[in-house]
């Protein structure tokens, strides 16, 4: 199969590793860059909108340093439930709260993406429905104890221990809920 974008120098703004793991998967050579972006978002935006909306604000950050061969890749993920956004708590207190809110119950995972070079802009985003069995405080406190997931949105990581033993189901792509819609970047690129 021939090279993507042999002609262009991909670049994936993300310190995540699950994220950097999910590109590497498509066979892709990239580096990273990073740059601190404030991760507010209006009140008002719907909150299907979020993930969207926070991937192209992060690609917006590199605007002016992008060069012609470069094409740069942002991403968000938030998870919804019950019409709120649980993004990446702040404390084991939060992280508790929020698994609590998950326990038992359906959420949706949204991944937000968007796709950057000088001459072109995609955004889009990728959404997967998540069914969580009911978790035990203990269980709950062993997840967070032994992974601190206060870098994942949802106090959760669907790859680890805590995926085996509550996700029950899911209905969309798995690689989206670990942050990254591979199957969507790999069909924007293929059409770049």
């Amino acid at each position: 199969m021939k090279t993507l974008l042999p002609n262009k120098k991909i670049i994936l703004a993300s310190k995540s590793p699950r994220r950097q793991e999910l590109l590497k998967g498509l066979d892709l050579i990239f580096d990273t860059k990073l740059k601190d972006v404030n991760e507010d978002f209006p009140a008002n935006l719907p909150d299907n909108e979020v993930a969207a909306f926070l991937a192209e604000k992060k690609a917006m950050a590199f605007e002016n340093d992008l060069n012609e061969d470069e094409i740069l890749i942002t991403s968000d993920t938030t998870v919804l439930i019950d019409k709120k956004v649980l993004n990446k708590p702040k404390d084991k207190d939060e992280a508790i709260h929020m698994l609590k809110q998950l326990s038992g119950n359906i959420h949706h995972v949204i991944t937000g993406v968007c796709i950057f070079d000088k001459t072109k802009k995609v955004v889009f985003d990728d959404m997967t429905e998540v069914h969580f069995k009911h978790l035990s405080m203990e269980e709950m406190e062993y997840y967070i104890d032994k992974y601190h997931p206060f870098d994942k949105a949802g106090s959760y990581g669907i790859q680890e221990w805590i995926g085996y033993a509550a996700v029950d189901k899911i209905i969309g792509s798995f690689y989206t809920v670990m942050g990254l819609p591979v199957h969507r970047i790999y069909e924007e690129l293929k059409n770049w």
